[in-house]
């Protein structure tokens, strides 16, 4: 029973893979029969360029996470986790979506180019609103916040948590402000 896990990850490694290229060829395929028989002015080009990321994802995962064995079959390296999450997550969805846009633009013809627009457009919206939300949050602990209006002027300016405020509404200890 030893290695247990790794044996398992390693099986399931490779089936995910092996799934995982019969997908893109069918889909491959399906694109390169739709601008044969279908939509005869679809850009190779374009598909190219735009599928080339893919291509790089899926072929890294290959190398990255395929099964190695020895000579004597035993398991030399089961590879990475392909359900990691992080970056493996994300190039996950980059496949899936590139995927998508292979098959919508089979159906539809070059126009279907345009969903793929859709993956920058949200990353740079994501960092749009990570970023005004830093710039927010940091100006609030610069004093830039506007807390000294919500407290009416009292302490100094500076926020009072709960226990404090008690404390002072009791008469007891009063915190001195320097």
């Amino acid at each position: 029973m030893a290695q247990r896990s790794q044996k398992q990850l390693a099986v399931r490694n490779a089936a995910t893979l092996n799934r995982t290229h019969l997908i893109a060829l069918l889909i491959h395929t399906l694109y390169h029969l739709s601008r044969f028989f279908l939509h005869r002015r679809l850009s190779l080009l374009t598909y190219f360029l735009l599928v080339f990321p893919s291509l790089v994802i899926e072929f890294y995962l290959e190398r990255l996470s395929r099964p190695t064995h020895n000579p004597d079959f035993s398991l030399k390296r089961a590879g990475e986790d392909l359900e990691a999450k992080g970056l493996t997550e994300w190039m996950w969805d980059l496949l899936y979506w590139t995927w998508a846009c292979v098959v919508l633009v089979a159906l539809v013809g070059d126009r279907g180019w345009w969903a793929w627009v859709v993956v920058p457009g949200y990353s740079a919206w994501l960092a749009f609103t990570t970023f005004t939300g830093m710039k927010s949050g940091l100006s609030g602990m610069m004093g830039a916040g506007g807390s000294e209006g919500a407290e009416g002027g009292k302490g100094g300016g500076e926020a009072q948590s709960k226990r404090q405020a008690k404390m002072e509404k009791r008469g007891g200890q009063k915190m001195v402000y320097r």
